[in-house]
This record gives structure tokens, sequence and C-alpha cells, in this order.
């Protein structure tokens, strides 16, 4: 049943908590916690100074640190302030962020201690930023720059903005902006509303996860994703939950916030519930609180689930989701049945149909079809990238790229990939972000990069190099030049050299033949 309810504007979420339950705990770090009288005012005042510094309707502010209480409220200021607020991946490089930096056209950044000097360097190549606010503890005092205005995050949420948030009620407008890989190497910007994410929680977290008010989540999910932005922001925001954020994922303190702090809710990807098992000393998980787990972001396989679900002694449910769809598509549920290895049903209220990709007809029971999906949960567009937003969204559907079966009761089951997306533990790797950088060495002539199957991650990024005439391929310099320009969870695996990378006539990879053993030389 889908709860229409909480599908509203994210400031009358905030002022319905602020008055129902002003002192309970919304979210918390490991530097304070802020309740929801404190959210509704924090984000308040956020989004009025936003204004105040010269951010106008449609203005983005850029968020480049790790998670933390600030990156929450950061998301929360955009429908108060009419802005749009991005995230960045905070683990990832320099160049990584200046390409955001850029195409987002950044007006204000917002950043921690540790990157701020990055940021001020790479405002350079940005003619936008003008203002750069930082979080957290800044001993050394603040930075200058003759680029910018440089505040600290406390300095505005202490103090009174002199315009008040305008607070629309609009559910429509482009709001956020979160970063994918999809058909082209360089990562696209995805405009999402409040009623898109929103919808993912009303059919999804509430109806068939349960989320409540009386829920202590634990979130570990980098808050850089739209699987975090809709379930560990928006979900706990519309329903009143409590949640802990931790900056990164660390088994062995995850095991120990479970067993110890109360938390009846934990999501993650199928990466993390595997290293829960791996690091615990114990043949079950003794975490008398915990009621559910949820898994998205990379495929779930049966054996997996049911050797957690035995370990926990709590559900874990698989679902399949993806940024262009502000997250969830289909979702197992704890009760009516459900099919280890699937990805569920469609949430309710939404269409889903397999497409036979040489036919385009619809694809019958247990045959592949490549997934389209219509409902309120499908994005706007990519920033800026008008064709390529043409050739996956037609008349409101989206192709989503991914391969699917249906069986006979409608579960669905992914089967693979029409885009080269590799997905290593949750993480999107698109392969000509890293052959960019390989081909750019003046040792390769050639490189492809495809996926190679892993029993913890899913899958990792493996390439196959062609010499240039006169060189030799160094193993470790391509691997210290990828290292410099990615994120460390796109750096190859292993480098194959091979006589020469397989062709179509149109100069297309062919990246199913690289997995045969004939090409390594």
């Amino acid at each position: 049943m889908l709860h229409t309810d909480v599908i509203v504007p994210v400031p009358q979420l905030l002022a319905k908590h602020a008055q129902e339950r002003p002192e309970k705990a919304a979210f918390r770090d490991g530097n304070r916690t802020v309740t929801f009288a404190e959210l509704d005012t924090r984000t308040f005042r956020l989004a009025g100074h936003l204004l105040d510094e010269g951010l106008e309707t449609g203005d983005r502010l850029l968020m480049y640190l790790d998670n933390c209480v600030e990156v929450v409220e950061g998301y929360l200021a955009a429908p108060r302030a009419g802005t749009v607020t991005v995230c960045a991946n905070p683990s990832g490089t320099a160049p990584e962020f200046a390409h955001i930096l850029r195409d987002s056209g950044a007006v204000a950044v917002l950043t921690d201690a540790a990157r701020v000097n990055t940021v001020l360097e790479l405002m350079e190549q940005s003619t936008t930023v003008k203002l750069v606010i930082v979080a957290g503890d800044t001993p050394q005092g603040l930075p200058a720059s003759s680029r910018a205005r440089v505040v600290h995050y406390d300095d505005l949420i202490d103090s009174a903005p002199r315009t008040g948030a305008p607070d629309s009620a609009e559910l429509d407008t482009w709001c956020w902006m979160l970063y994918t890989s999809g058909t082209t190497g360089r990562p696209k910007g995805v405009h999402l509303t409040q009623r898109s994410c929103l919808w993912v929680v009303g059919a999804c977290w509430i109806p068939i996860a349960g989320l409540s008010a009386d829920d202590v989540v634990f979130s570990a999910l980098p808050l850089f994703h739209s699987y975090a932005l809709s379930l560990c922001v928006l979900a706990v925001v519309a329903t009143g939950a409590t949640e802990q954020i931790t900056p990164k994922f660390s088994p062995g303190d995850t095991l120990r916030i479970l067993k110890e702090e109360g938390v009846t809710f934990f999501p993650g990807v199928p990466t993390m519930f595997r290293y829960l098992m791996n690091a615990s000393h114990d043949a079950t998980l003794d975490a008398p609180s915990l009621r559910l787990c949820v898994s998205a972001g990379a495929l779930m396989p049966s054996a997996l689930n049911e050797s957690f679900e035995h370990f926990a002694s709590v559900p874990l449910l698989d679902g399949y989701g993806i940024t262009e769809t502000s997250t969830m598509v289909t979702m197992n549920s704890s009760t009516g049945g459900r099919v280890l290895g699937s990805c569920g049903l469609p949430l309710p209220g939404l269409t889903v149909r397999l497409i036979d990709p040489a036919t385009e007809t619809d694809a019958a029971p247990f045959e592949e079809g490549e997934i389209w999906v219509q409902g309120s949960n499908v994005m706007l567009g990519y920033h800026n990238l008008p064709d390529a937003t043409a050739e996956v969204l037609t008349d409101g559907w989206y192709h989503t790229g991914d391969l699917a079966r249906r069986d006979e009761n409608g579960f669905l089951r992914i089967s693979g990939r029409l885009k080269e997306l590799i997905i290593r533990g949750g993480e999107n790797i698109y392969p000509s972000e890293i052959e960019d950088i390989l081909m750019e060495s003046g040792a390769v002539a050639d490189a492809a990069v495809v996926a190679k199957p892993h029993d913890e991650l899913g899958e990792v990024p493996i390439a196959f190099v062609v010499a240039a005439e006169g060189h030799t391929i160094d193993e470790d310099a391509l691997r210290d030049r990828c290292r410099a320009a990615l994120s460390y969870f796109k750096v190859p695996e292993e480098f194959i050299t091979v006589a020469e990378i397989p062709r179509t006539g149109s100069g297309k990879i062919q990246r199913h033949q690289l997995h045969r053993p004939e090409h390594a030389i």
C-alpha cells in the first residue's frame, strides 16, 4: 500500500516532527546529536544563509565531506531554500571531484578541514563558486581565498539569517543531483525531485520494510548514493525514526553497534553482510533489538542471503534500485512469500516491463528482457545532457539497460546488463573511465576493461592492454597511474597484456571475447 501521507514537501515533514517529537534524536554521528526540533531550526538557518550569500533558485550547493550530520542537513536545506544539493564521493580523487565541480556549476561548496585546501585549489577550474563552507573542527583557522568567501558551518547554523527560507510547496522541481555512471564514460548528474525520492519512501521503506518512528537505523552507507539519500535521510525524516551515522563501514565497529546500541534496522550492500559474518567470532549475531536488514546496490547471492539470516536471526530483504529511479524499483518482503536470489516484486504503483532487446516487445515469463520503468520515482533527466536523456527516457519510460527474467509469480531476477557498468561491492564503475586513464599512458596502444567475478565484491575490474610500439607494459606504473586519477575501487585488480583488443567493424569493443584465455600473451 502506497503511503501518500509522506509525499509532501520536506519542510512540512520537518515541522511536523519538530512539533510532535521535538526532543527525540533525529540524527547522530560521532560529534553531535541533533533532535527533530534542532533539525528544523538548523536546516532553516542554513537555507536562509545560502540565500543571504547570494544563491538563487536552482543554484547548486556541492557537498564534499564524509558521512556526518552536516551532509544530512545540506540535503534538507535544498527544498527549504529552493536550491539544489549535489553530493560528491568524499573518497574520490581530485580529478573526479573537479569534474563534478565544473559539470554541476556549483555556486557553493560544503566541505571539511581535510578537503578545503583541495577545494580552493580546484576552484581555479570553476568560475561559479563564490562560497565555501567548512564543517567540523578547523583548529588552524579558516584558509583565505581571493575567489570566494570562506565561512565556518557552525557560524551559519548558530545565527539567524537575514533571509527566511521560502519553504516552497513545489514537489516536482529539481531538488537534488547525484552523479552516476551511465552510457558515457563520464559520471552524469541525475536530476531528482522531492516527489520522486519521497515516493520511494511511501512505496517501499514504510509499507514493505515497515520503517517507523520506533526504529533506530544504523547507516554505514555512503550518503552520496541514492540508496542512502532515500532511506538514510528522507525515510528517517518522513517517519520520525532515529539514525546513527558512521563515516565509513567497519565490520568490527558495526558488529559492536548492532549488539550494544539498540539498532533495529540495518541497511547495507551484499559485501557488508559477508564482511560482518567473516569478522564475527561467534556463529550467531547477538543483537537483541535488531529486527530487519535490507540490501541493494549489487546482486545478492541466495546463499549469502540465507547464511546471513541464519547468522543474524532476522530477515535480510534484497531489492533492486538505480539512481535514475530515485533508488528502489523492486523489493522482497518478509511477508507474503519471497524468492531468495531474486530482487523481489515491483513496488506498488510502479509499472515495470521486460522488453526483448531484439524485438522490442514484452518478454514472456522466464525470458530475458531489458527492465523499463514508469512511475513517480523516475528522474527528470541528466544534467546538461539532453541527448543522453532522450536515449533512456521515452514516453515516461526509463530504459535501465539492465536485463532480467520474471517468474510466473512476477519475481524479478537480474541476469545481466546491456550497458557495460561494473558494480564492485555496490560501487558503480564505467570501463571507459579506466580506459581513458590507461590510454593516456604512452606505453599503451589500446585498452579494454571488463568485470571479473569476485566471491566477496560481486565483480571487480580487470584491464586488458596492448603495448605501444617500442614499449613494454609495466603493471606497477599503470596501477600507480590509475590510483592517482581514480577512486580506489576503480583501480583494476589485474593487468593482462594482449596482442589486440577484439572490436566490431564499427570499432566497438567486444568485451565478452576478452574473457577467453587465448587473448592473453
